[in-house]
């Protein structure tokens, strides 16, 4: 995860997109391809808010050029709406929700970077051998 202190959550409404976008008012200061990466993002992301979708796929997608794009990805990040990280997509908590960490996400390295497969696993058995 990019940003693992702010996992969304399931929100407890009836709806599959919370409520808050439009209640705090998050939508107001999108633009619509903004908006429609957003809404593509929380469709297709996993239970975390990840998603690997390539710009050429979400061009393709979302019929936009390669700098409306960027241009739409910058204003989620920009709102705090979504982090990115070539290639990865993390859809965010809105900012000022509490969000509970899982402890898988709290398996980082000392330098609180990117860990790699093998540290990942490492970290996974020292784990499962502490239970």
């Amino acid at each position: 995860m990019l940003r693992p202190e702010r996992l969304r959550q399931v929100p407890e409404q009836f709806s599959w997109v919370d409520q808050a976008l439009v209640q705090r008012h998050f939508i107001d200061r999108c633009e619509a391809r903004a908006a429609a990466l957003y809404l593509f993002l929380v469709t297709v992301a996993d239970a975390q808010g990840l998603s690997y979708y390539g710009e050429s796929t979400l061009t393709r997608r979302l019929h936009l050029s390669r700098e409306e794009l960027v241009a739409a990805r910058a204003q989620l990040v920009n709102i705090e709406l979504i982090a990115y990280q070539a290639p990865l997509y993390q859809v965010l908590a809105f900012p000022g929700t509490p969000s509970r960490v899982p402890a898988q996400a709290q398996m980082r390295n000392s330098s609180d970077g990117p860990v790699n497969l093998a540290q990942r696993l490492d970290q996974m058995r020292h784990r499962r051998a502490q239970l």
